[in-house]
């Protein structure tokens, strides 16, 4: 898995589409056809929102993500960023 950089500015793969649902979002990747699941609707939030921060950190900051809960959002988000969901830009 690569690895994700807090201090690196991170965005929504622009060939993925979210489509919203109640239990957060279904991410489509068109290219590779992988459907994964976003399983809160704050993580479909800062997924959205990185693209308009400079760095993942301020995304988070931005997002209101308590210091003791990072390492579990980073976690998700390296994940997201192995599925293509997410990319570096």
């Amino acid at each position: 898995m690569a690895s994700l950089d807090a201090a690196g500015a991170y965005e929504l793969h622009p060939h993925v589409a979210l489509r919203p649902e109640p239990f957060g979002a279904l991410a489509y990747h068109y290219d590779n056809r992988r459907l994964t699941f976003l399983r809160s609707p704050a993580m479909v939030e800062l997924v959205c929102s990185l693209r308009s921060h400079d760095s993942l950190a301020d995304a988070l900051a931005a997002a209101g993500v308590p210091e003791p809960k990072r390492p579990a959002y980073l976690s998700a988000l390296a994940l997201l960023q192995a599925s293509e969901v997410i990319r570096a830009r």
